[in-house]
């Protein structure tokens, strides 16, 4: 190559920017899990290295270790990455905006005069001498649109602009200004210092010393030397270069890092002429013929060299030739179901920026729920459950999708009524998978045992089978949702809950009317009794929500507790519309939407399944600051009144599903219990004092006087 520059004004070629999408993805972490709307800078780390390609230049790159570490502890720097010969550390800022419109309004030229001061400073101080990493710096703005995974973003390198521009005397490949003997030992050289270093773990590897010094002395032996060694380098009289690590791979330009190098150069050492060499290289060694020698003077303006007087900077990185800002969409990129998973939590991590920051993500997605009953009100709860970030759901339904379901039950549609009908569990699943592809659903097909149904010796051994596989779904799972459409099929499951001190609720339908409520403990503790902590309570997951009622409050009653007769059979001898469950079609949404906030609310309580309590309006208030408002026990709503009331029923001690009795006689009995209380509709009555209290009661008499006539001032308002 002939000889370049003879007095032409010095170019340099640009840095170029390139960002994993491991980067993007940690970056949308960190926005959504810590940093919310606090839009505060963040210190991130670039990497480059030399160049190794004759007609591909290396690129500044930003990786996922680029940015601070997502956990949860207070440092936001991100780790330092040493001793890696293919990764340059280079210190950086990133501005990420909450909107477009704050990325369009970031004062850019500010910024990156804001980052050039530090450069500068860092000269002044020594600090660029000691570690010369600090001389390039990278500037990064941002906007990432979490909802359509839209990245909008803006590279700078800030350089100081020597006044005036250095001047290009010499340039040329590194092997024609070598002798053969120093080009031998310049190359020997450079190889060992990028490989011994590295090979010996030392900590300022040169993997991190991007800029450094080679000297050649009279015998033509070479050496690499750090810059602090450059006084005595200049003492021994040594021929001497100013060597960096070159990303470009032109032939005619030294690339961007030489900028800050020479202002070093100048305001440090007030060299005048300058003999560079831009080091690059061909499959991890030293390639002289790629690499370039330069000399350029600096004649810079009195005063230049000033701390006080801060050069000008450049450095935005131009896209297309043009000074805007560059925009990638990784939805398409993504896998489907992590796409999906990100999309669906991100009303929920949203949640936690402002209105509550005390959501607890964790206990929601780890949560497992049973729904008794994949009908209306199955669908319903399993969508919202979904919704509120549950991710393992299990259906149990004996039933078949009919042509009348799928305008109502939302999870199926027409090819599930087809040849007979698909099972309601199965198909419900197949639904949720499709909605939500990153769910753990799981349907059962079982019928579920029922007092008032008596069964014959031929099936009791199917019928004690499916007793236990739901005492074992029960046992299995966190919540356990009763959703079917009779009142005799929610009483084995209120049993086993009672039993096993499960998190109960209930919801049921009338016409134009609704009930749901939350069931109260078991009558008896299996857990020691715990003392309520309300700050460490809900970062301990389920086992550690609250088990007993450490304030001696009565305890919740369940669905059946008002009852004063055993659940029997409510489906023989009806009508079409009693058979069928008639109601209006906006009663189920509300109330399963109504049933999934009242679980999330005991999710959040400090007691757990034993908090107390409360009543809309109520003047007691509770013994917490409830981020999701009051708890109640029961919520009763009327359509035809646009209404709907919070009630409280403490247990009964004549309960046929959850009193001491009853579940005494469980525990002694096992599944013989079931299967009298099954065969036999007068049983539970008998067990619990229902039939002593009904027959007192028909005995006990009272004479009215219908001609005494009652003041209404007498009256008593109950």
């Amino acid at each position: 190559m002939a000889k370049q520059g003879s007095g032409s004004i010095l170019q340099f070629a640009p840095l170029q920017s390139s960002v994993d999408e491991g980067f993007w993805h940690r970056l949308s972490s960190l926005k959504l899990n810590k940093f919310g709307i606090d839009d505060s800078p963040i210190p991130i780390s670039g990497f480059y290295a030399p160049c190794s390609h004759p007609q591909v230049s290396n690129h500044l790159t930003l990786l996922a270790e680029s940015l601070p570490s997502d956990s949860n502890d207070e440092s936001t720097m991100p780790p330092v990455i040493r001793g890696n010969r293919n990764r340059c550390s280079v210190p950086g800022i990133l501005y990420n905006t909450n909107t477009m419109e704050g990325f369009h309004a970031l004062y850019k030229q500010g910024l990156l005069k804001a980052e050039a001061l530090k450069i500068w400073e860092d000269i002044h101080s020594g600090k660029a001498v000691e570690d010369c990493a600090v001389l390039s710096r990278v500037l990064l703005i941002s906007f990432a649109d979490l909802k359509k995974w839209n990245f909008h973003y803006w590279f700078a390198f800030p350089a100081l602009a020597l006044d005036p521009p250095a001047t290009l005397v010499d340039l040329r490949p590194a092997s024609q200004w070598f002798t053969l003997e120093e080009a031998e030992s310049v190359s020997a050289a450079c190889n060992e210092w990028r490989n011994s270093s590295v090979t010996a773990g030392n900590l300022s590897a040169v993997a991190n010393v991007p800029f450094f010094l080679v000297s050649i002395g009279s015998d033509s032996h070479a050496a690499v030397k750090h810059l602090k060694d450059l006084e005595a380098c200049q003492r021994d009289g040594q021929k001497l270069l100013f060597a960096f690590y070159d990303p470009c791979h032109l032939p005619n330009n030294p690339g961007w890092p030489l900028r800050n190098f020479l202002a070093l150069i100048s305001a440090r050492w007030n060299l005048k002429t300058v003999r560079f060499l831009c080091y690059r290289e061909n499959r991890g060694f030293a390639d002289l013929n790629l690499s370039l020698v330069g000399e350029a003077l600096i004649t810079v303006q009195q005063g230049w060299r000033e701390q006080q007087c801060v050069p000008n900077a450049v450095g935005w990185e131009l896209n297309k030739g043009r000074k805007v800002p560059r925009c990638i969409n990784l939805a398409k990129s993504m896998d489907p179901t992590r796409l999906a998973i990100s999309a669906a939590d991100l009303n929920l991590k949203l949640m936690r920026w402002r209105a509550l920051p005390s959501l607890n993500l964790e206990i929601l997605f780890s949560l497992k729920c049973l729904l008794l009953g994949a009908g209306t009100l199955g669908c319903q709860v399993a969508r919202m459950l979904m919704a509120w970030g549950v991710r393992k759901i299990t259906l149990l339904d004996n039933g078949r999708v009919a042509m009348s379901n799928p305008l109502r039950q939302s999870l199926y549609t027409l090819d599930d009524c087809l040849n007979g009908g698909d099972f309601k569990a199965t198909a419900a699943v197949r639904s949720l998978q499709r909605i939500f592809p990153a769910v753990e659903a799981e349907g059962i097909v079982m019928a579920i045992p029922m007092p008032g149904h008596p069964v014959s010796s031929q099936e009791e051994k199917s019928v004690l089978e499916d007793c236990k596989r739901l005492n074992d779904l029960i046992d299995s799972h966190d919540v356990i949702f009763l959703l079917t459409d009779t009142r005799e099929s929610r009483w084995l499951p209120t049993l086993l809950c009672a039993n096993s001190n499960k998190i109960t609720i209930t919801a049921a339908l009338g016409f134009d009317s609704f009930l749901v409520m939350r069931h109260g403990p078991g009558p008896f503790n299996s857990i020691p009794n715990l003392k309520a902590e309300t700050e460490n309570s809900l970062a301990a997951g389920m086992d550690n929500l609250a088990l007993t009622n450490t304030d001696g409050q009565h305890r919740l009653g369940c669905y059946f507790c008002n009852d004063v007769v055993a659940p029997t059979d409510s489906t023989s001898n009806r009508t079409l519309d009693q058979q069928c469950t008639v109601t209006r079609p906006g009663l189920a949404p509300i109330a399963s939407a109504l049933a999934v906030e009242l679980l999330v609310g005991i999710l959040h309580h400090p007691n757990g399944i034993f908090a107390e309590a409360e009543i809309a309006n109520s003047s007691s208030g509770g013994n917490f600051e409830l981020p999701l408002g009051i708890l109640p026990h029961q919520i009763r709503g009327s359509l035809p009144h646009f209404q709907q009331m919070t009630l409280l029923g403490h247990s009964s001690n004549s309960c046929t599903a959850c009193c001491s009795t009853v579940v005494s006689e469980y525990r002694k009995r096992g599944m013989q219990f079931i299967l009298q209380a099954i065969n036999h509709p007068t049983y539970l009555e008998d067990v619990t004092g229902l039939t002593e209290l009904m027959r007192s009661a028909n005995s006990f008499h009272l004479d009215w006087d219908d001609d005494i006539e009652v003041a209404d001032d007498e009256c008593v308002e109950l």
